[in-house]
């Protein structure tokens, strides 16, 4: 993963590679937060270019656990 310092500018071809990088990586599971820290980005940041790159975001919440109810 490309790791960019919190001011550096990500312009054009850099950007769409970059987008490209991190919509892979969400897809195979990876959290924005977690991509985020990995190229030393913001949440927005992160989020915003995986919009960009036309990704299809997961609810928020990360995956929710069906628990059987119980008679208490």
């Amino acid at each position: 993963m490309i790791h960019l310092g919190a001011f550096e500018h990500v312009r054009d071809e850099e950007r769409e590679e970059l987008a490209g990088l991190l919509k892979a990586e969400y897809l195979r599971g990876a959290s924005i937060r977690e991509l985020a820290e990995r190229c030393g980005r913001s949440y927005g940041f992160c989020h915003r270019l995986l919009k960009e790159a036309g990704t299809d975001l997961r609810p928020r919440g990360g995956d929710r656990v069906i628990r059987p109810k119980t008679d208490a």
